[in-house]
């Protein structure tokens, strides 16, 4: 069994040794630092369950640790410590984040049941977050992720730009997260309550577009056996996400600046119209200004949408922000392969960070999945990660430079789990973490043998 993992931020040598046994003897894993800066330093690629900071340490004070770890990973569990109590102090920390604040000297009776309390406060919420992903409501509960200022830039226009029905434009290379930015207006805006619809301009057929956006009536043509209310309709009094909104055709594109106009849509095959309240998000990995000058896209509807900008930077140019984001996968990843990978070494730490991710965000997320598909525990190696030279291999035939799809990542670790083990298909399945039963769906799902 894994022990909770605690942290404990204390400049009294005294006081943190009696901490450190104290806490271990509790069956708790401790790890102790002197001062803000040392306790920093620890948190760089870990994972903690808990924080047991002193208020006034060397370095970086108790307060300004706080808020960096809280910046840094959301959900840490921390606890103040002080010798000199003032109101004001304790009003600062439990704004900042602290789940409770403890007055030297510290009462070890009070604090065991609190350390229990706060661990179960982990699993529950831990409990919380697997359900709303089972509810499929993951994207919408994921926050925005970085404390870069090109990610405090972003987030400030977030917040900002939330609270209006301004039709917002994301601009941003593939993989940096312009569909979480655009789930985060929606999670922070009056709509809330409301669908969030995110849809993929690019992945619907042309001959579809019209009814899959506006509805159709029954009999509008071959195969409408029902009425359909359509993408438009389906996120009344909520949000509409656009992604990839250059590849929409230009017929479709008129066709959108009207509804945005008379906000109300007609169905393919009705001569009745049905009004609609719906904000609309869109996003874009192209320059959409020069596919505006190239008369690919309609210039008023360019307008329509573009009343606000958001642009998303690539991985590479907020590189701080890699250690945080690995730490949130992680955290997601040891919940969906039931593992307890505590961080990442040094030196693989180092090799993400050196890294140029043309595959942003997304790639992060897959080289880290791909480390636990096979079988990566206690810690994140090199020996985990693929040659970060370049990308994980596309499938064959595919332009260079091509991030493979998750579905196509997916197909490549089956085959070569099946290979490492000689085709033993029980010691493939643990090695990535499934059943027999769901391995045995993934061969015949990629035509595996």
């Amino acid at each position: 069994m894994t022990h909770p993992r605690v942290l404990v931020a204390e400049d009294d040598a005294q006081l943190r040794d009696l901490l450190v046994e104290t806490l271990t003897r509790w069956d708790y894993d401790v790890t102790a630092a002197g001062n803000g800066d040392e306790a920093l330093t620890l948190l760089d690629g870990r994972l903690f369950d808990v924080a047991l900071l002193d208020m006034w340490l060397p370095g970086k004070d108790g307060l300004q640790l706080l808020e960096e770890i809280k910046r840094r990973d959301a959900a840490l569990e921390v606890v103040m410590m002080t010798g000199d109590p003032m109101v004001s102090n304790a009003v600062h920390a439990l704004k900042a984040g602290a789940y409770d604040y403890l007055i030297k000297p510290l009462n070890f009776e009070e604090l065991r049941p609190l350390m229990s309390q706060l661990i179960e406060r982990r699993f529950l919420r831990q409990e919380v977050g697997s359900l709303r992903a089972r509810l499929g409501r993951e994207l919408a509960e994921r926050e925005l992720v970085g404390t870069s200022p090109q990610m405090r830039e972003v987030k400030q226009t977030v917040a900002s730009v939330a609270t209006s029905d301004a039709p917002v434009l994301i601009e941003g290379e593939s993989g940096t997260g312009k569909e979480l930015v655009a789930a985060a207006i929606h999670r922070q805006s009056p709509r809330a309550k409301g669908p969030f619809v995110p849809v993929n301009c690019g992945a619907i057929p042309a001959e579809l577009m019209e009814s899959e956006f506006f509805g159709h009536v029954r009999g509008a043509f071959s195969g409408a056996v029902s009425d359909a209310p359509g993408l438009v309709r389906s996120a009344r009094d909520g949000t509409l996400f656009l992604d990839e909104v250059a590849e929409l055709p230009l017929a479709l594109q008129a066709k959108l600046l009207r509804v945005l106009q008379e906000k109300e849509v007609r169905p393919v095959g009705s001569a009745k119209t049905h009004s609609v309240d719906v904000r609309i998000i869109a996003a874009t990995n192209r320059d959409l200004d020069a596919t505006v000058a190239s008369g690919r896209f309609r210039q008023d509807l360019y307008y329509r949408i573009n009343v606000v900008r958001i642009v998303v930077p690539p991985l590479r140019a907020r590189r701080e922000d890699i250690s945080a984001l690995a730490l949130a996968f992680l955290r997601r990843f040891n919940e969906r392969f039931r593992r307890e990978v505590r961080g990442l070494t040094p030196d693989a730490l180092a090799a993400l960070m050196a890294y140029d991710f043309p595959g942003n965000v997304r790639e992060l997320e897959n080289i880290l999945e791909r480390a636990y598909a096979f079988g990566a525990h206690g810690e994140i190696t090199m020996a985990n990660l693929p040659p970060l030279g370049a990308t994980l291999a596309p499938e064959a035939g595919a332009p260079p430079g091509t991030i493979p799809t998750v579905e196509e990542a997916e197909r490549q670790l089956v085959a070569r789990a099946l290979q490492h083990y000689d085709g033993d298909k029980e010691q493939a399945a643990r090695a990535l973490g499934l059943t027999v039963r769901t391995f045995y769906r993934r061969l015949r799902k990629f035509g595996l043998k």
